[in-house]
């Protein structure tokens, strides 16, 4: 992670003084655990989960709690207070500082959206199948959270179609068995080297 790495912070600002990365994939494929280990060799950049902003009752509908509440403070170079969503409670807690550091990761479904895009320093693409994501996450959620899986899957196909992300990312992320691989994604803009696969794992991880 740590060559990927220093290739995000070359990058220009994308949002006031901020790169702001999107990671993107579909729900199961490894977006949370990808961003916290990039946010590591970052040196502790901060995460923005999208499941803190999005509800049971508006899965995708988040768009403008983002730009109002993280967006529009970045591009003034100012910290992000954004309330996160309690999914047991099912209400919205206090405010999150969220600083206005060099590089911040937006990880969800959706990160790649097209509202978000003009702010994008860079978009990943978590590249599994969706059928195998699903999988995942049910597996990995339990029986409990069944139902709920029915209806986000159905909610998912839906937003993608409208809105898809993967033939706008700049690097597309491939689980291995150990580390992953990077390839360049359909956009492709990441700058020098783009034509380069690279592989991470032991004993060298970027």
């Amino acid at each position: 992670m740590r060559q990927l790495a220093s290739r995000l912070r070359r990058l220009p600002p994308s949002c006031g003084p901020v790169r702001l990365i999107g990671v993107d994939g579909h729900a199961g494929s490894g977006k949370s655990t990808l961003a916290g280990r990039l946010a590591e060799a970052l040196g502790g950049a901060p995460v923005l989960r999208l499941d803190d902003l999005a509800s049971h009752d508006e899965l995708f509908a988040w768009t403008g709690r983002l730009l109002t509440q993280v967006i529009e403070p970045f591009g003034r170079g100012k910290t992000a207070h954004y309330a996160p969503y309690d999914w047991r409670a099912r209400r919205f807690g206090p405010p999150r500082p969220l600083p206005a550091a060099p590089v911040v990761l937006i990880e969800g479904v959706g990160a790649g959206r097209r509202a978000l895009r003009p702010f994008l320093a860079c978009l990943l693409w978590m590249d599994m199948p969706p059928e195998e994501a699903w999988a995942r996450g049910r597996s990995r959620d339990g029986e409990e959270q069944r139902e709920f899986w029915d209806g986000w899957v159905a909610a998912e196909i839906r937003h993608f179609a409208d809105d898809p992300s993967r033939p706008h990312a700049a690097l597309l992320v491939r689980q291995l068995r150990q580390g992953y691989e990077v390839l360049p994604g359909p956009v492709g803009n990441l700058g020098p080297r783009q034509d380069v696969t690279h592989r991470d794992g032991p004993p060298a991880m970027w």
